[in-house]
């Protein structure tokens, strides 16, 4: 198990949303306030956490055949769980996030690190992958929500700060262009971060060419 490797996968090399192209549509859903992105990242990233770490416990009594629908079973509970959590403490997160948080039991982030990491792993690396990789995403979907909100309704915190939840206002009401709250702005906002990912990551092997 190597922490920092894998920390780098989940936040950069191996990105869920900006490498791995996974979760696009609770990504571009849900990304136009700061309380919604940072409601359904640490969702998304407990739930992953907890059935990796259950996923990797039982993978060697559960028979082939069957694994996908364990996977479901396992993530439809905590799924379960953390819908009825947010429903009792924080109401408002559950209702601006909506149908999304049960939808979570097919994000494919979630059944793709349980069939790719968690089912051939222990429970240590795949404590660490679901940890690291639930950071990644919650990270890109605050970076989308600070966009998006800021340049699309100039505000900052929508849902967690300012009168009655709806932000800070940091740009006077003209200037933002408020497309960037609609869909269209979501998958602009996104491939923007995706680009810049890519280039990031691009980097490092053409400077390694070049100075061959």
């Amino acid at each position: 198990m190597n922490f920092k490797k894998q920390f780098k996968e989940g936040l950069l090399t191996q990105n869920p949303v900006l490498v791995q192209v996974l979760g696009m549509c609770s990504t571009m859903a849900i990304t136009t306030s700061f309380m919604n992105g940072l409601g359904m990242g640490v969702s998304v990233l407990l739930i992953l956490t907890a059935s990796n770490v259950v996923i990797s416990a039982i993978r060697k009594i559960v028979p082939d055949k069957i694994r996908i629908a364990m996977f479901i079973v396992v993530i439809a509970g905590f799924v379960t769980c953390v819908d009825l959590l947010l429903q009792a403490f924080l109401p408002s997160v559950a209702s601006s996030l909506g149908v999304f948080i049960p939808l979570i039991v097919v994000n494919c982030i979630i059944l793709g690190r349980a069939e790719a990491f968690s089912y051939k792993n222990g429970v240590g690396a795949s404590l660490v992958d679901g940890i690291c990789q639930g950071i990644g995403y919650t990270v890109v979907l605050l970076i989308m929500c600070v966009v998006r909100e800021l340049l699309g309704a100039g505000t900052f915190g929508g849902g967690l700060l300012g009168p009655d939840g709806k932000g800070i206002q940091i740009l006077p009401s003209q200037f933002p262009a408020g497309m960037l709250t609609l869909p269209v702005g979501g998958f602009l906002v996104l491939g923007c971060l995706i680009a810049a990912m890519q280039w990031a990551l691009s980097r490092p092997k053409k400077n390694k060419e070049e100075s061959k």
